[in-house]
């Protein structure tokens, strides 16, 4: 009886110390990294990103977890500005496919299509998806920009 009970509280508290906004607020790998934190935006370092245009992966040895979340840098610096700035580096829409977000789905973020517009950085699902964006992008942006107020607390499933 008593292990029923110890094995019980510590799958209840596994689930409570899981951070539920992550499934749920952000395109995340399956898994966790060393840091117990599922991983963003593929690995790729997204201050460097951001600051340089450029897709450098990151390495788990400059991790930073926020919200729950594992961000991966190549440098100690780009760790440094991420951590006095989080909000500056973060993907739009979670990570999740601007586009899919702009019709109200949420789709993987690939950064190996993506776009920095105004210091943002906004990823897709494809090529074609990414194509598709490029016709309108600041219309694709100011519709992922009212539906994530909508959906961002929906599993992507419920969607």
């Amino acid at each position: 009886m008593f292990k029923q009970i110890t094995l019980a509280s510590v799958v209840a508290l596994a689930v409570l110390a899981t951070p539920a906004m992550a499934a749920d607020e952000y395109n995340v790998s399956s898994g966790l990294t060393a840091a117990s934190a599922p991983l963003a935006l593929h690995g790729v370092d997204t201050v460097a990103f951001i600051n340089t245009g450029n897709r450098i992966q990151g390495t788990a040895k400059f991790t930073a977890v926020h919200d729950g979340v594992a961000y991966y840098f190549s440098t100690q610096e780009n760790l440094d500005a991420f951590k006095a700035a989080p909000a500056r580096y973060l993907p739009q829409n979670g990570g999740f496919c601007t586009f899919g977000v702009s019709v109200g789905k949420k789709f993987d973020g690939d950064p190996r299509w993506a776009d920095v517009r105004n210091g943002k950085l906004y990823v897709f699902l494809s090529e074609a998806i990414f194509n598709a964006y490029q016709k309108d992008p600041e219309g694709a942006i100011a519709k992922a920009d009212a539906n994530w107020k909508t959906i961002r607390h929906t599993a992507a499933t419920e969607l």
